[in-house]
């Protein structure tokens, strides 16, 4: 604390906190903040699902990593729009997003791909359950990396349509879309090789530096042509009823597409740089 002296009256002034400015500007945003701790419940109840066990709880465990994902895009458009983003709120969401997009999808896909082998005495089982404790941290560290790359780096160069490697909802999004597809756990010792493999490819491409898509161009407050509202209203109607299938080839078509969009920019580069 420092003292200025005296008052036009003469007294003696109070002394100034040059902390006290800082201090009233803290506190948080929060209709943003609301939408970070739903999209922190959905994963937190996610993981207590999977811990029941039952078929209609690895169900439900998914279908709250999916409301996971629409609270975690929620926060991030209205926060823009509002222009409340904040340092803050940043970092809550990525802490948010490791528990829903990290930990519950990992903990679902060991319990309801891996968990029937372990309840197994031979070698080959203890064996797949080792393996699959391995890859589910690995798809969790790959979760965290993600989230610290994009903090630091940002979206991929040249504006805001695409991220830098697959984004860490749409990788939670597989593995939920697979475990609502099917529903019954995994008992068969193959099939559970495939779904690790799987897990691990997930967190490969959160790793990576392969561009995916963000919808973050798409001027959803202009005028559309009115096909749009047709195909969006079948879409809806689609994940309304037929959700599995339907879901299932959602989270396929953008898991695959980074890999597409990859090959296709290498094979027009290819060409050019020959000519050169």
């Amino acid at each position: 604390m420092e003292f200025n002296g005296l008052d036009p009256i003469g007294n003696e002034e109070r002394p100034r906190n040059p902390f006290r400015k800082d201090r009233l500007r803290r506190g948080i945003y929060i209709l943003p903040s609301i939408f970070t701790v739903a999209n922190l419940l959905c994963g937190y109840y996610a993981v207590l699902a999977t811990l029941d066990g039952k078929v209609t709880d690895f169900d439900h465990a998914a279908g709250a990593i999916g409301l996971a994902i629409l609270f975690d895009s929620l926060d991030g458009r209205i926060a823009r729009a509002m222009g409340t983003n904040s340092d803050f709120g940043k970092e809550f969401d990525s802490l948010a997003d490791v528990v829903s997009f990290g930990i519950a999808p990992a903990v679902l896909a060991y319990a309801w791909g891996i968990r029937a082998m372990a309840a197994a005495d031979s070698s080959p089982a203890l064996h797949l359950t080792e393996l699959g404790w391995l890859i589910g941290f690995f798809f969790v560290g790959c979760c965290a990396w993600r989230l610290a790359r994009f903090n630091i780096k940002g979206m991929a160069s040249g504006g805001n349509r695409y991220f830098v490697g697959m984004p860490t909802p749409a990788a939670a999004g597989m593995i939920a879309a697979v475990v609502h597809a099917f529903r019954n756990p995994i008992d068969d010792s193959r099939i559970s090789l495939l779904w690790l493999a799987l897990i691990a490819a997930l967190g490969v491409l959160m790793s990576s530096t392969l561009r995916h898509y963000s919808f973050k161009d798409i001027q959803w407050t202009k005028r559309q042509p009115s096909l749009a509202i047709v195909l969006w209203a079948a879409l809806i109607g689609a994940i309304v009823f037929l959700s599995r299938p339907t879901l299932l080839a959602i989270a396929t078509a953008y898991t695959l597409h980074g890999i597409v969009l990859q090959v296709v920019r290498f094979a027009r580069h290819r060409p050019a740089s020959r000519t050169a």
